[in-house]
């Protein structure tokens, strides 16, 4: 009786014992199976951000990577350290180079076409901090990845600008007594870019009225 008992199959708390051990082992080798995945077993996982990786780094190294002058224009602040670094400027313009404020230098900057090169020029005017007076006018051009100083007008009160591809520059006119606020008239010089210089093309000189609301006299110069 006790033996037939035994060869017709495991008692019930056998079952459930054996049960538990198949569960424990499944459980464990889910949990096995997870931590591969999660510590880089499987390498589908591991791709992605080894991919994001390389990526970052690549941009960092491109980054590092100095960039030509000819596809960077220098903005105002390299602007402002090309007129600084510059030979040919004297050094009265140099002493009036200083921040008026905070960084602010007293310079106007701007940027086109005025010599014909593959790159934009860059004219620079320097004034005062305490009247804003033009006291020099720069005009640089890109020449074999460097910018080159191709123009400068430094008889204050000077300013230049580009005008339809040519370089214009006004200078004021005082007579004794005038004012710094009040000058008598004014020259306003245009240059053209030829055979790598430029050359005056025609003068205008303008003489202020004194009265009040009074227009000025123009007496075109041409050269």
């Amino acid at each position: 009786m006790r033996g037939g008992l035994t060869g017709a199959g495991p008692t019930p708390a056998r079952g459930t014992f054996q049960a538990a051990i198949t569960a424990a082992a499944v459980l464990a080798a889910l949990t096995l199976f997870v931590a591969s995945c999660a510590t880089g077993g499987t390498g589908a996982r591991d791709e992605g951000p080894a991919h994001a990786d390389a990526v970052a780094g690549g941009a960092a190294s491109a980054a590092a990577l100095p960039t030509p002058t000819p596809t960077a224009t220098p903005d105002r602040r390299e602007a402002v350290r090309l007129v600084k670094d510059d030979p040919v400027v004297s050094a009265e313009v140099k002493r009036e180079l200083k921040p008026c404020v905070a960084d602010e230098y007293p310079v106007d900057v701007s940027y086109g076409d005025v010599t014909g090169g593959g790159a934009e020029d860059i004219v620079v005017n320097v004034r005062t901090c305490s009247d804003a007076v033009g006291v020099g006018a720069y005009v640089y051009r890109e020449a074999d990845g460097r910018y080159k100083n191709v123009f400068k007008a430094e008889e204050p009160p000077v300013y230049a600008e580009i005008d339809r591809g040519d370089l214009v520059v006004t200078e004021q006119v005082y007579e004794k007594g005038d004012p710094v606020s009040n000058p008598s008239g004014e020259n306003v010089i245009t240059y053209h870019w030829a055979a790598n210089r430029f050359a005056e093309k025609y003068r205008t000189h303008n003489d202020y009225s004194n009265a009040v609301g009074g227009e000025p006299t123009v007496a075109p110069e041409h050269s």
